[in-house]
Protein backbone atom coordinates (compact mmCIF):
# COMPACT_ATOMS: atom_id res chain seq x y z
CA UNK A 1 0.00 0.00 0.00
CA UNK A 2 1.10 3.89 -0.88
CA UNK A 3 2.44 5.99 2.47
CA UNK A 4 -0.41 7.77 3.59
CA UNK A 5 0.67 11.57 3.52
CA UNK A 6 0.81 13.13 7.11
CA UNK A 7 -2.20 15.25 7.71
CA UNK A 8 -2.85 18.10 10.01
CA UNK A 9 -5.57 17.28 12.37
CA UNK A 10 -7.11 20.06 14.39
CA UNK A 11 -5.79 20.90 18.23
CA UNK A 12 -7.43 22.18 21.15
CA UNK A 13 -5.60 22.59 24.02
CA UNK A 14 -7.19 21.73 27.83
CA UNK A 15 -5.25 22.34 30.79
CA UNK A 16 -6.01 19.26 33.82
CA UNK A 17 -7.46 21.38 36.68
CA UNK A 18 -5.34 18.80 39.08
CA UNK A 19 -2.32 20.36 37.26
CA UNK A 20 -3.48 23.92 37.79
CA UNK A 21 -4.15 23.27 41.07
CA UNK A 22 -0.68 21.61 41.65
CA UNK A 23 1.15 24.83 40.03
CA UNK A 24 -0.73 27.26 42.56
CA UNK A 25 0.16 24.93 45.75
CA UNK A 26 3.81 24.70 44.40
CA UNK A 27 3.78 28.98 43.70
CA UNK A 28 2.48 29.36 47.20
CA UNK A 29 4.73 27.46 49.12
CA UNK A 30 8.01 28.89 47.09
CA UNK A 31 10.90 29.29 49.22
CA UNK A 32 12.56 32.54 48.49
CA UNK A 33 16.17 33.84 48.96
CA UNK A 34 17.60 36.59 50.29
CA UNK A 35 18.60 39.85 48.20
CA UNK A 36 21.06 42.21 48.44
CA UNK A 37 19.65 46.12 49.20
CA UNK A 38 19.27 47.88 45.64
CA UNK A 39 20.21 44.85 44.15
CA UNK A 40 17.56 45.23 41.58
CA UNK A 41 18.10 43.35 38.17
CA UNK A 42 22.04 43.82 38.39
CA UNK A 43 22.71 40.13 40.03
CA UNK A 44 19.57 38.06 38.06
CA UNK A 45 16.10 37.77 38.46
CA UNK A 46 14.84 40.71 40.79
CA UNK A 47 13.12 38.92 43.73
CA UNK A 48 10.74 41.57 44.89
CA UNK A 49 9.43 41.79 41.19
CA UNK A 50 9.33 38.17 41.24
CA UNK A 51 7.42 38.25 44.44
CA UNK A 52 4.45 40.08 42.95
CA UNK A 53 4.03 38.16 39.82
CA UNK A 54 4.38 34.25 41.61
CA UNK A 55 1.84 35.81 44.45
CA UNK A 56 -0.37 37.31 41.01
CA UNK A 57 0.15 33.37 39.06
CA UNK A 58 -1.12 32.03 41.89
CA UNK A 59 -4.13 33.88 42.93
CA UNK A 60 -5.05 36.33 40.09
CA UNK A 61 -3.61 35.08 36.60
CA UNK A 62 -6.77 33.11 34.62
CA UNK A 63 -4.98 30.66 32.78
CA UNK A 64 -8.32 29.39 31.30
CA UNK A 65 -9.12 32.84 29.64
CA UNK A 66 -5.16 32.91 28.19
CA UNK A 67 -5.84 29.26 26.90
CA UNK A 68 -9.35 29.87 25.14
CA UNK A 69 -7.40 33.12 23.70
CA UNK A 70 -5.40 30.71 22.22
CA UNK A 71 -7.43 28.14 20.75
CA UNK A 72 -8.96 31.05 19.04
CA UNK A 73 -5.97 30.39 16.58
CA UNK A 74 -6.12 27.85 13.96
CA UNK A 75 -4.52 25.31 16.25
CA UNK A 76 -3.33 21.50 14.50
CA UNK A 77 -1.17 18.87 15.11
CA UNK A 78 0.73 16.90 12.23
CA UNK A 79 3.05 13.98 12.82
CA UNK A 80 6.65 14.11 10.84
CA UNK A 81 9.50 11.25 11.51
CA UNK A 82 7.16 10.14 14.63
CA UNK A 83 6.72 13.30 16.31
CA UNK A 84 3.66 15.08 16.61
CA UNK A 85 4.51 18.39 15.76
CA UNK A 86 1.61 21.33 16.82
CA UNK A 87 1.50 24.62 14.52
CA UNK A 88 -0.82 27.52 13.85
CA UNK A 89 -1.89 27.46 10.55
CA UNK A 90 -4.10 30.77 9.47
CA UNK A 91 -4.65 31.43 5.92
CA UNK A 92 -5.54 34.85 4.32
CA UNK A 93 -8.75 34.77 2.58
CA UNK A 94 -7.52 35.08 -1.14
CA UNK A 95 -4.86 33.05 -2.16
CA UNK A 96 -1.79 34.69 -0.28
CA UNK A 97 1.96 33.85 -0.31
CA UNK A 98 3.24 31.37 2.67
CA UNK A 99 5.71 32.13 4.99
CA UNK A 100 6.46 29.92 8.04
CA UNK A 101 8.14 31.80 11.24
CA UNK A 102 10.23 30.18 13.64
CA UNK A 103 10.32 31.01 17.23
CA UNK A 104 13.67 30.61 19.48
CA UNK A 105 14.09 30.63 23.59
CA UNK A 106 12.79 31.24 26.06
CA UNK A 107 8.99 31.25 24.01
CA UNK A 108 7.22 28.92 21.42
CA UNK A 109 4.76 29.86 19.02
CA UNK A 110 3.80 32.33 21.76
CA UNK A 111 6.37 34.29 20.06
CA UNK A 112 4.12 35.57 17.04
CA UNK A 113 0.56 35.31 18.69
CA UNK A 114 -0.24 38.95 18.31
CA UNK A 115 1.47 39.46 14.48
CA UNK A 116 -0.56 36.51 12.82
CA UNK A 117 -3.62 38.16 12.03
CA UNK A 118 -1.83 41.44 11.05
CA UNK A 119 0.03 39.30 8.57
CA UNK A 120 -3.14 37.03 7.46
CA UNK A 121 -5.35 40.30 7.09
CA UNK A 122 -3.81 43.45 6.71
CA UNK A 123 -6.67 45.34 5.05
CA UNK A 124 -8.12 45.05 8.83
CA UNK A 125 -5.67 46.59 10.05
CA UNK A 126 -4.85 49.77 8.03
CA UNK A 127 -2.49 48.14 5.46
CA UNK A 128 -3.01 46.69 1.67
CA UNK A 129 -5.01 43.48 1.51
CA UNK A 130 -2.44 42.48 -1.27
CA UNK A 131 0.48 41.92 1.13
CA UNK A 132 -1.92 39.05 2.90
CA UNK A 133 0.28 35.55 4.11
CA UNK A 134 -0.61 32.23 4.92
CA UNK A 135 1.25 31.93 8.05
CA UNK A 136 2.46 28.77 9.52
CA UNK A 137 3.82 28.82 13.62
CA UNK A 138 5.34 25.39 14.08
CA UNK A 139 6.56 25.09 18.19
CA UNK A 140 9.99 23.57 17.38
CA UNK A 141 9.94 19.74 18.84
CA UNK A 142 10.54 19.89 23.11
CA UNK A 143 8.64 23.29 22.67
CA UNK A 144 5.07 24.20 23.75
CA UNK A 145 2.87 21.57 22.18
CA UNK A 146 5.09 19.46 20.09
CA UNK A 147 6.76 16.19 21.17
CA UNK A 148 9.72 16.33 23.19
CA UNK A 149 13.09 14.00 20.77
CA UNK A 150 12.88 10.70 22.54
CA UNK A 151 16.41 10.10 21.12
CA UNK A 152 18.73 11.95 19.45
CA UNK A 153 18.84 15.54 20.14
CA UNK A 154 17.68 17.71 17.81
CA UNK A 155 19.40 20.68 16.05
CA UNK A 156 18.68 23.52 13.79
CA UNK A 157 19.77 21.71 10.82
CA UNK A 158 17.58 18.73 11.49
CA UNK A 159 14.54 21.58 12.64
CA UNK A 160 14.96 22.98 9.21
CA UNK A 161 14.12 19.20 7.64
CA UNK A 162 11.08 18.85 9.46
CA UNK A 163 9.79 22.28 8.31
CA UNK A 164 10.61 21.81 4.81
CA UNK A 165 8.52 18.11 5.90
CA UNK A 166 5.64 20.75 7.30
CA UNK A 167 5.56 22.70 4.23
CA UNK A 168 4.90 19.97 1.80
CA UNK A 169 2.47 18.54 4.13
CA UNK A 170 0.50 21.97 4.23
CA UNK A 171 0.77 22.15 0.24
CA UNK A 172 3.06 24.75 0.07
CA UNK A 173 6.16 24.27 -2.86
CA UNK A 174 7.70 27.30 -2.54
CA UNK A 175 7.50 29.99 0.08
CA UNK A 176 9.01 32.28 2.71
CA UNK A 177 10.77 31.87 5.68
CA UNK A 178 11.28 33.51 9.10
CA UNK A 179 12.66 33.94 12.48
CA UNK A 180 14.34 35.32 15.34
CA UNK A 181 16.99 33.74 17.92
CA UNK A 182 17.00 30.07 17.88
CA UNK A 183 14.54 30.38 14.74
CA UNK A 184 17.06 32.81 12.61
CA UNK A 185 19.24 29.21 12.93
CA UNK A 186 16.55 26.97 11.57
CA UNK A 187 15.24 29.71 8.74
CA UNK A 188 18.96 30.18 7.48
CA UNK A 189 19.45 26.33 6.88
CA UNK A 190 16.01 26.06 5.27
CA UNK A 191 17.54 29.05 2.76
CA UNK A 192 20.52 26.34 3.10
CA UNK A 193 19.41 23.39 2.18
CA UNK A 194 15.83 24.24 0.19
CA UNK A 195 16.89 26.84 -1.92
CA UNK A 196 14.50 25.61 -4.86
CA UNK A 197 11.96 26.38 -1.98
CA UNK A 198 12.71 29.13 -0.38
CA UNK A 199 11.70 32.04 -2.28
CA UNK A 200 13.88 34.46 0.66
CA UNK A 201 14.42 34.23 4.22
CA UNK A 202 14.07 37.39 6.97
CA UNK A 203 16.02 37.33 9.95
CA UNK A 204 15.63 39.52 12.93
CA UNK A 205 19.33 38.68 14.39
CA UNK A 206 22.66 36.98 12.60
CA UNK A 207 23.40 34.83 15.81
CA UNK A 208 26.06 34.69 17.77
CA UNK A 209 29.31 35.64 14.95
CA UNK A 210 31.44 32.21 14.58
CA UNK A 211 34.45 32.51 12.85
CA UNK A 212 34.75 31.57 9.11
CA UNK A 213 37.89 31.39 6.94
CA UNK A 214 41.06 33.66 7.34
CA UNK A 215 40.58 36.21 10.34
CA UNK A 216 42.56 38.92 8.99
CA UNK A 217 40.21 39.05 6.08
CA UNK A 218 37.80 40.63 8.55
CA UNK A 219 36.93 44.24 8.09
CA UNK A 220 37.39 46.42 11.43
CA UNK A 221 33.84 46.80 12.02
CA UNK A 222 33.55 42.34 11.96
CA UNK A 223 36.68 42.75 14.48
CA UNK A 224 34.88 45.05 16.90
CA UNK A 225 31.54 42.72 16.74
CA UNK A 226 33.63 39.77 17.64
CA UNK A 227 34.67 41.70 20.16
CA UNK A 228 31.49 42.86 22.03
CA UNK A 229 29.96 40.07 21.43
CA UNK A 230 32.68 37.93 23.19
CA UNK A 231 32.28 40.28 26.45
CA UNK A 232 28.35 40.30 26.12
CA UNK A 233 28.70 36.21 26.47
CA UNK A 234 31.51 37.08 29.56
CA UNK A 235 28.45 39.12 31.25
CA UNK A 236 25.46 37.64 29.88
CA UNK A 237 25.87 34.36 28.77
CA UNK A 238 26.21 31.86 31.56
CA UNK A 239 22.38 30.42 30.77
CA UNK A 240 23.20 29.49 27.36
CA UNK A 241 26.51 27.32 28.72
CA UNK A 242 24.55 26.06 30.88
CA UNK A 243 21.85 25.04 28.49
CA UNK A 244 24.68 23.55 26.11
CA UNK A 245 26.63 21.74 29.02
CA UNK A 246 24.80 20.09 31.72
CA UNK A 247 21.05 21.01 30.87
CA UNK A 248 19.84 18.29 32.65
CA UNK A 249 21.29 20.11 35.88
CA UNK A 250 18.97 22.96 36.41
CA UNK A 251 16.37 21.25 34.34
CA UNK A 252 15.51 19.56 37.92
CA UNK A 253 14.87 22.72 39.57
CA UNK A 254 12.93 24.25 36.62
CA UNK A 255 10.80 21.69 36.23
CA UNK A 256 9.72 21.53 40.14
CA UNK A 257 9.36 24.61 40.93
CA UNK A 258 7.71 27.09 39.24
CA UNK A 259 9.10 29.86 40.59
CA UNK A 260 12.41 28.64 39.48
CA UNK A 261 11.06 28.50 36.59
CA UNK A 262 10.25 32.51 36.39
CA UNK A 263 13.14 33.25 37.80
CA UNK A 264 15.41 31.62 34.53
CA UNK A 265 13.07 33.53 32.02
CA UNK A 266 11.73 36.07 33.17
CA UNK A 267 14.77 37.88 33.79
CA UNK A 268 15.69 37.18 30.06
CA UNK A 269 12.60 38.59 28.87
CA UNK A 270 13.80 41.63 31.00
CA UNK A 271 17.16 41.56 29.59
CA UNK A 272 16.23 40.94 25.76
CA UNK A 273 13.64 43.39 25.32
CA UNK A 274 13.62 47.35 24.02
CA UNK A 275 11.90 48.29 28.16
CA UNK A 276 14.64 50.79 29.53
CA UNK A 277 14.89 48.85 32.24
CA UNK A 278 10.91 48.41 32.74
CA UNK A 279 10.08 45.12 32.17
CA UNK A 280 6.25 46.06 32.16
CA UNK A 281 6.69 48.50 29.31
CA UNK A 282 7.18 45.05 27.11
CA UNK A 283 4.94 43.14 28.35
CA UNK A 284 1.64 42.61 30.49
CA UNK A 285 2.08 40.22 33.58
CA UNK A 286 -0.81 38.07 31.67
CA UNK A 287 1.62 37.91 28.81
CA UNK A 288 4.58 36.89 30.87
CA UNK A 289 2.55 34.47 32.56
CA UNK A 290 0.88 33.05 29.50
CA UNK A 291 3.89 32.05 28.38
CA UNK A 292 5.72 30.69 31.72
CA UNK A 293 2.41 28.52 31.96
CA UNK A 294 2.85 27.13 28.67
CA UNK A 295 6.53 26.01 29.69
CA UNK A 296 5.05 24.67 32.94
CA UNK A 297 2.12 22.74 31.34
CA UNK A 298 3.77 21.17 28.92
CA UNK A 299 7.09 20.44 31.22
CA UNK A 300 9.31 21.34 27.93
CA UNK A 301 11.52 23.52 29.60
CA UNK A 302 14.76 20.73 29.81
CA UNK A 303 14.15 19.44 26.49
CA UNK A 304 14.28 23.54 24.89
CA UNK A 305 17.45 23.79 26.47
CA UNK A 306 18.79 20.70 25.31
CA UNK A 307 18.70 22.37 21.57
CA UNK A 308 21.48 24.10 22.68
CA UNK A 309 23.18 21.39 23.53
CA UNK A 310 22.11 19.66 19.76
CA UNK A 311 23.13 22.93 18.37
CA UNK A 312 26.78 23.36 20.16
CA UNK A 313 27.74 20.24 18.27
CA UNK A 314 27.06 21.07 14.35
CA UNK A 315 30.19 21.05 12.39
CA UNK A 316 32.33 24.38 11.92
CA UNK A 317 31.69 23.43 7.79
CA UNK A 318 28.01 24.05 8.40
CA UNK A 319 28.28 27.23 10.06
CA UNK A 320 30.42 28.61 7.48
CA UNK A 321 28.21 27.57 4.57
CA UNK A 322 27.14 31.49 2.99
CA UNK A 323 22.86 31.84 1.97
CA UNK A 324 22.22 32.46 -1.48
CA UNK A 325 19.03 33.19 -1.01
CA UNK A 326 18.00 36.76 -1.01
CA UNK A 327 18.65 37.49 2.94
CA UNK A 328 16.84 40.86 4.86
CA UNK A 329 17.34 41.53 8.43
CA UNK A 330 15.35 43.85 10.77
CA UNK A 331 17.75 44.70 13.33
CA UNK A 332 15.75 46.20 16.27
CA UNK A 333 17.51 48.54 18.49
CA UNK A 334 16.64 46.43 21.84
CA UNK A 335 18.03 43.02 20.83
CA UNK A 336 21.24 41.90 22.01
CA UNK A 337 23.82 42.16 19.48
CA UNK A 338 24.03 44.21 16.37
CA UNK A 339 25.91 43.03 13.20
CA UNK A 340 27.31 44.86 10.37
CA UNK A 341 26.75 44.89 7.05
CA UNK A 342 30.19 44.02 6.29
CA UNK A 343 29.26 40.54 8.00
CA UNK A 344 25.75 40.08 6.62
CA UNK A 345 27.67 40.39 3.35
CA UNK A 346 29.81 37.89 3.88
CA UNK A 347 27.49 35.32 4.91
CA UNK A 348 24.33 35.80 3.02
CA UNK A 349 22.84 37.46 -0.38
CA UNK A 350 22.06 40.48 1.66
CA UNK A 351 19.02 42.76 -0.03
CA UNK A 352 17.74 44.45 2.96
CA UNK A 353 18.97 46.08 6.32
CA UNK A 354 16.51 47.80 8.46
CA UNK A 355 16.77 49.22 11.71
CA UNK A 356 13.20 49.59 13.23
CA UNK A 357 12.58 52.56 16.09
CA UNK A 358 11.29 50.25 18.85
CA UNK A 359 11.62 46.61 19.49
CA UNK A 360 13.95 44.30 21.42
CA UNK A 361 14.58 40.50 20.56
CA UNK A 362 10.93 39.87 20.92
CA UNK A 363 10.28 42.36 18.32
CA UNK A 364 7.46 40.84 16.74
CA UNK A 365 5.75 40.40 20.25
CA UNK A 366 6.91 43.74 21.61
CA UNK A 367 6.00 45.38 18.79
CA UNK A 368 3.24 43.24 16.18
CA UNK A 369 3.04 46.49 14.15
CA UNK A 370 6.31 47.33 13.03
CA UNK A 371 7.25 43.46 12.77
CA UNK A 372 4.47 42.68 10.57
CA UNK A 373 5.21 45.82 8.24
CA UNK A 374 9.10 44.74 8.00
CA UNK A 375 8.07 41.49 7.15
CA UNK A 376 5.22 42.83 4.14
CA UNK A 377 7.74 45.14 3.09
CA UNK A 378 10.63 42.62 2.82
CA UNK A 379 8.44 40.18 1.49
CA UNK A 380 6.88 42.09 -1.91
CA UNK A 381 9.55 41.54 -4.41
CA UNK A 382 8.94 37.66 -3.83
CA UNK A 383 5.63 37.36 -4.05
CA UNK A 384 5.26 36.33 -7.45
CA UNK A 385 8.12 33.79 -6.95
CA UNK A 386 6.09 31.60 -4.77
CA UNK A 387 3.17 30.99 -7.93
Amino acid sequence: MPDIPPRPEPFTASADPAALADLRARLRATRWPDAPEDAGWSLGAEVDYLRELVGYWADGFDWPAQEAALNRLPRFRITLDGLRIHLVHARAAAPAMPVILGHGWPDSFWRYTKVIPLLVDPGAHGADPADAFDVVVPDMPGYGWSDRPPGPLLNSIDVAGLWAKLMDALGYRRFGAAGGDIGSHVARYLALDFPDRVVAVHRSDAGVPVPIGDGADLAPEERDWFRTAASWGAAEGAYAAMHRSKPQTVAVGLTDSPAGLAAWMVEKLWAWSDNDGDIDRSFTRDEILTNLTIYWLTGTIGSSMRMYHANAAIPAAQLARRVAVPSGFSLFPGDLLHPPRAWLERTTNVVRVTEPPRGGHFAAFEEPELYARELRDFFRPYRAAVG
